[in-house]
């Protein structure tokens, strides 16, 4: 059995939104091969992975400077409303 590294592959397309009070959701839904996000939010935010929901104060919390991978679906969005600050949400595909 070979060795299986979490959080690797191929990077593809990065998407960036700003975030604050109000929920910044990328423009483009990932891309039709597309199954693992890498996610980095500069400030503490709440975060949503979802076909065209916005993220909202009751969504997954992920700490600000942190990537985080995750299982997406093709064709789905990620978004991100601030925790306690402003800032800037980063979708990297990864293939």
């Amino acid at each position: 059995m070979g060795i299986q590294y979490v959080g690797t592959g191929r990077l593809g397309t990065t998407q960036s939104v700003a975030y604050s009070t109000t929920a910044g959701t990328i423009a483009n839904p990932v891309g039709s091969q597309t199954y693992k996000v890498r996610v980095l939010c500069t400030s503490d935010a709440f975060v949503r992975v979802d076909g065209n929901s916005t993220a909202s104060t009751s969504d997954a919390f992920l700490p600000g400077g942190a990537p985080e991978y995750f299982t997406i679906t093709p064709g789905m969005k990620v978004s991100a409303i601030q925790s306690t600050a402003a800032g800037t949400l980063y979708v990297t595909e990864i293939g």
